[in-house]
């Protein structure tokens, strides 16, 4: 006789949330701000090489100029398109191929020995870039808990300033005793090497679940404040790249050509400085920091503009220069990002703050080539005073919004 066996019940069960993170999670973080520094410096790169890259590639400095200029259209051009259409993406993977796109430009500009094919490169780092900075910000922010979150933000962004004070002057030195093709390939071996730390150490976070609300660009505009920031991202960035795009040219008509690389450290150590001040500080004086950060810039371009025949003060520009620069991006992510959480729009906002600073980006490219040639490098400085201008009254005048003297959490 057969045994009769009770059914089994199997009772539902629920995962519990994952809890919230309670410290930062620095070998992550490292590995976002090392991919922040293959972005920069794959961008910025030809800014202390550009003498060597025209003569190489048989066109102009100008013309070597666009190389910068067409990486950030390709980025301007896909930041908007292709965050909408990896929204679903884990960010994890996304930021895998992000990065391995990077691999791949870089070896074929390290190759290239056509214009043409370098410039085809440059343009798909761009579009890499576009994919990573969209979502670097926030994947930094959700990596943390909410009270250190602007810290998250500046640890991740401070692979600009060193690229800025080691990658852009070290590339300059390979140019130099090497070759421009060596600092491309250094640049690749780099991207493989973080690629696997990625691979280890990033959690994964999900991206947008299917059918989920998706914020319009319209809408994101509309949320108060992220138009100043915006705003403030485009002119501020542009100010930034007409100068920086031909320092090597600059410092080459004022007799410092041979001191480019140690110009370049010195900007770049300042901008480490700012960046860690920015990070101790953010979360109780935005606003301050912003109006400092344009302040000094301006004071450097002034500088500049009255006194570069003395090569004593081209260093204290270049100082204070990177003083307000380097905590700049950090301050304007996590302007957006407040200003943009307000009304559920942040990815919106960080999609189109990512456009809006490379539109800036190739912009600067453009116009500063076309100063170089109609008015020469003297016209920089004064260049950067005039785009300055609006960018304070900006920011002075998004008090509420945008630049708050209060920040969330943060009542004084």
């Amino acid at each position: 006789m057969p045994t009769l066996r009770r059914p089994r019940i199997t009772l539902p069960t629920t995962t519990a949330p994952a809890a919230p993170p309670t410290r930062l999670p620095l070998p992550a973080l490292l590995a976002l701000a090392t991919a922040v520094f293959v972005t920069s410096l794959t961008e910025t790169l030809p800014a202390g090489l550009l003498p060597a890259m025209s003569a190489d590639l048989g066109v102009s400095e100008s013309a070597a100029g666009q190389t910068v200029t067409v990486y950030a259209v390709g980025t301007a051009l896909t930041a908007i398109p292709l965050t909408a259409a990896t929204a679903g993406w884990r960010r994890k993977k996304l930021l895998l191929a992000a990065m391995s796109g990077f691999a791949a430009a870089n070896t074929v500009t390290a190759v290239s020995e056509n214009y043409t094919l370098t410039m085809a490169a440059r343009f798909v780092a761009g579009v890499a870039a576009g994919l990573a900075w969209a979502l670097l910000a926030g994947y930094a922010r959700r990596m943390a808990p909410a009270h250190l979150q602007g810290k998250a933000i500046a640890i991740a962004m401070a692979g600009i300033p060193v690229a800025l004070s080691l990658g852009v002057p070290a590339g300059t030195f390979l140019g130099k005793v090497l070759s421009w093709q060596v600092a491309f390939l250094v640049m690749t071996g780099l991207t493989v090497g973080l690629l696997a730390w990625i691979a280890a150490l990033v959690p994964d976070q999900p991206g947008q679940k299917p059918g989920g609300a998706k914020t319009p660009m319209p809408h994101a505009l509309r949320v108060p404040g992220v138009t100043p920031v915006l705003f403030v991202t485009l002119v501020f960035v542009l100010a930034h790249t007409v100068l920086y795009t031909y320092i090597a040219t600059f410092l080459d008509e004022l007799g410092m050509g041979g001191s480019t690389d140690l110009v370049l450290l010195v900007f770049g150590a300042a901008s480490l400085v700012s960046i860690w001040i920015v990070g101790a500080l953010i979360h109780r004086r935005l606003r301050a920091l912003t109006l400092a950060s344009v302040l000094l810039v301006g004071v450097g371009a002034a500088v500049l503009a009255a006194f570069s025949g003395s090569p004593a003060l081209v260093y204290v520009a270049v100082t204070l220069w990177g003083l307000g620069w380097g905590g700049a991006p950090t301050l304007l992510q996590t302007a957006a990002g407040d200003a943009a959480d307000k009304g559920d729009a942040a990815d919106a906002a960080q999609a189109m703050l990512v456009t809006l600073w490379n539109v800036a980006m190739a912009g600067g490219g453009v116009f500063g080539g076309i100063l170089l040639d109609l008015a020469g490098t003297s016209s920089f400085p004064w260049t950067i005073l005039l785009l300055l201008i609006p960018v304070l009254l900006a920011v002075a005048a998004a008090r509420r919004n945008g630049f708050p003297a209060r920040t969330p959490g943060n009542p004084a």
